[in-house]
């Protein structure tokens, strides 16, 4: 075996926007979830780095914990699309990136009717 060709592996660096984007497009898929809503507005918010529209995620010790702010579509059930979101963002990022996942909060920031414009 040529050991001249065999290089060891190297490190590999997620940034904060594709956890993000895990996080965002997986908790949107998820039955129930009308859209991302705005955090609140408070003084905690404006020191928050990782905070984008909807998503604030926190990476520790190689840990992932996430926050994400909701907006869910009327006729659901909140409690069973926030488990299910839950699961799906943990799931996702997991098996994306290889990270273990904390923790996943849910805020439900409004419920609307999200169905399609009649014109």
């Amino acid at each position: 075996m040529n050991n001249k060709n065999t290089r060891p592996p190297g490190k590999t660096t997620i940034a904060p926007d594709v956890l993000i984007t895990i996080a965002s497009l997986t908790a949107l898929s998820v039955d129930g979830v009308c859209r991302l809503a705005s955090p609140p507005v408070g003084i905690n918010n404006i020191f928050k780095r990782n905070l984008y529209e909807g998503v604030y995620i926190v990476v520790e010790n190689n840990v992932v914990y996430a926050d994400l702010y909701l907006i869910l579509k009327r006729e659901t059930n909140v409690r069973e699309v926030s488990k299910n979101v839950q699961i799906q963002v943990a799931r996702a990022i997991s098996e994306m990136v290889g990270m273990d996942v904390g923790r996943v909060n849910i805020h439900v920031e409004d419920v609307e009717f999200c169905g399609e414009s009649s014109n």
